[in-house]
């Protein structure tokens, strides 16, 4: 079984297939020419690939392929209601559903909106209830927008579910979306003065729940980098022991142990750049207490990008794509370049072809 990196450009999606050692890759693509390609994933139910994409002049949509990308198929109809005065900008994340609900997946989108379809993304329905939420109006857009770009679902129970917007913070359901409330306590947003600590409005940048430990979740913020063992009843910051900077989007996680976590950070938000000078990604392997760097075959010298969904994980390794067009693979400590001067990397996903 080898091992299928999806990287999604700003000029299309290209699959990156990778043989048993994960050390050669082959490159396919540009599928969906002429699209932004903000995510893209495979379902481990059933094999589909589906693409958050965006066009400026069909809007944001979701395809799906059920022959690795030969054939794509786009979903109808996906927008808001016309009494709620909003209108769909951008999808930004497509989740799918648990196991138990084979049908069942997941979007994010812009203006800090949410869908779910039960039919393998044909049609969806916008959920009422993140729509309508009472603390929209304390909601803003970040500069990529006031997108809704984290979703993740607790593997041991459906209805438990977290998302992440920018910049309202994080919020968590626990009967299937009906209803949501804020989960930021302890969560900074130190860009405003006069109350620094909100209910809501907090700009987070990634959110991941650790699939082995799903109590315990993490998240990279425009404010710190954050751990919280409470199912975001609380959050715990991290930074400032050995990282250069609380600034920065991408977040990946080790499925075999909850104390490892990675970040790539950057200078700040006036200064979307890598820190030092370099590519660097930084590793915890107690939780959070201490970071060091893990940039063994990494460019040494690099004023790079690497955005929300730039970092994709799985039990043999880490996956990083650069706004500058490199996507990287880190197997056995160190890091190979699996592709190079491809368009502008907006999103890594990885899974398993055969």
């Amino acid at each position: 079984m080898g091992v299928l990196i999806l990287a999604g450009t700003h000029k299309g999606l290209f699959l990156l297939k990778g043989d048993d050692s994960r050390r050669q890759f082959e490159i396919e693509g540009p599928y969906l020419p002429g699209w932004d390609v903000y995510h893209a994933v495979v379902d481990p139910r059933d094999g589909a690939l589906y693409a958050c994409a965006n066009n400026y002049v069909y809007g944001g949509t979701v395809h799906r392929s059920d022959d690795l990308g030969r054939t794509w198929e786009r979903s109808e109809g996906l927008g808001l209601p016309e009494e709620s005065g909003l209108k769909l900008e951008k999808t930004w994340h497509l989740e799918p559903g648990h196991p138990s609900e084979p049908g069942t997946l997941w979007l994010g989108g812009a203006p800090g909106v949410l869908f779910e379809s039960e039919d393998g993304g044909r049609s969806w329905e916008p959920n009422r209830a993140l729509l309508e939420h009472p603390t929209r109006e304390r909601w803003h857009p970040g500069a990529g927008g006031m997108c809704c770009h984290s979703i993740q679902i607790d593997p041991t129970d459906a209805r438990t579910m977290y998302v992440g917007i920018s910049a309202a913070g994080v919020f968590r359901s626990e009967d299937h979306g009906e209803s949501w409330m804020p989960a930021n306590a302890g969560t900074a947003a130190d860009f405003l003065p006069d109350d620094p600590h909100p209910e809501v409005g907090q700009c987070v940048h990634k959110v991941l729940l650790h699939p082995a430990r799903p109590e315990r979740l993490w998240q990279q913020n425009h404010c710190g980098v954050y751990r919280s063992d409470e199912r975001g009843a609380s959050w715990e910051r991290l930074d400032g022991n050995g990282l250069p900077s609380d600034f920065g989007f991408a977040l990946a996680l080790d499925p075999s142990d909850p104390d490892i976590a990675y970040v790539v950070p950057e200078e700040g938000a006036e200064n979307r750049v890598t820190s030092d000078g370099r590519l660097g990604v930084y590793r915890t392997q107690d939780a959070g207490s201490s970071w060091e760097l893990a940039s063994d075959g990494l460019p040494e010298r690099a004023w790079v990008a690497v955005l929300r969904e730039g970092l994709a994980y799985d039990e043999q390794g880490v996956y990083l794509g650069t706004q500058s067009g490199s996507v990287f693979a880190r197997m056995n400590g160190e890091w190979i370049e699996a592709a190079r001067q491809l368009p502008p990397v907006l999103s890594v996903e990885v899974g398993a072809w055969s």
